[in-house]
């Protein structure tokens, strides 16, 4: 059985020193690290059942403590167990698993270390992408622009899993939790991955509804000017919660 666990790895994702692939950890993971693993595998199956990936295109992570969960490389996520847990810490040093991390590693370590994030979501959507191709920013169709911190930035096009591509998108971040990748896709990060996830959902729709209005002949969509950005920002932060 444990040789055809070993094939069934090196089908998936691969592993071995001979192949380049890190050899086991020698760590188990932690309680909040397995809870952890659970929870992104789900949302890394939900941004296929909802169509904000195709494939294993697009990738999640959760940081506990000092150790990041992320999704490994090429490997379907429907075929993910609570045995594949993949782990890097800060630096990128592989701490837990031996399935290959993510191809955008630099990507959500760049935000672990440069923000409050506790999850960060990375989709190839299509209307967010689509977008990505049109314009430097996102214009302001909608207020809810104000509950990612504002106008929607586009970080310039660099090769996929790249310190260049980290770099562009962390300019594109500056007082943002989401951005477009030029040509790829989109980055949100929240404080869970319910909140990472639900910013990415509402960027794709933000940006559908654009496309959409801008999609009509001969008319132009009404945008938001920035004094009613700020005014719809002011009035987020207090959303959900009793007056008084």
């Amino acid at each position: 059985m444990a040789e055809q666990r070993r094939d069934e790895r090196d089908e998936r994702g691969g592993r071995g020193g001979a192949h380049g692939v890190p050899e086991p950890s020698g760590r188990e993971a932690r309680a909040a690290e397995a809870d952890a693993w659970q929870d992104l595998v789900a949302t890394a199956r939900r941004t296929v059942a909802d169509g904000l990936v195709v494939g294993t295109s697009g990738n999640v992570s959760v940081r506990v403590g000092d150790t990041v969960l992320v999704t490994p490389s090429g490997v379907p996520y429907d075929r993910l167990t609570p045995d594949d847990v993949t782990g890097v810490d800060l630096d990128g040093r592989q701490v837990l698993g031996t399935l290959v991390p993510t191809s955008e590693l630099p990507m959500h370590l760049a935000v672990y270390r440069t923000t409050e994030a506790g999850a960060v979501v990375h989709t190839h959507a299509v209307h967010a992408t689509a977008v990505s191709t049109l314009v430097p920013e996102l214009p302001a169709i909608h207020y809810m622009s104000a509950a990612l911190g504002g106008t929607v930035r586009v970080a310039p096009y660099a090769t996929y899993g790249t310190d260049e591509l980290a770099e562009n998108m962390l300019r594109a971040l500056a007082d943002r939790s989401g951005c477009l990748l030029q040509n790829h896709g989109t980055v949100t990060y929240g404080t869970t991955l319910t909140q990472a996830y639900d910013r990415t959902a509402q960027l794709e729709w933000l940006c559908r509804l654009w496309l959409t209005a801008s999609a009509v002949p001969g008319l132009t969509p009404t945008l938001l000017s920035p004094a009613q950005m700020a005014s719809a920002a002011e009035k987020l932060k207090r959303y959900g919660r009793r007056e008084g």
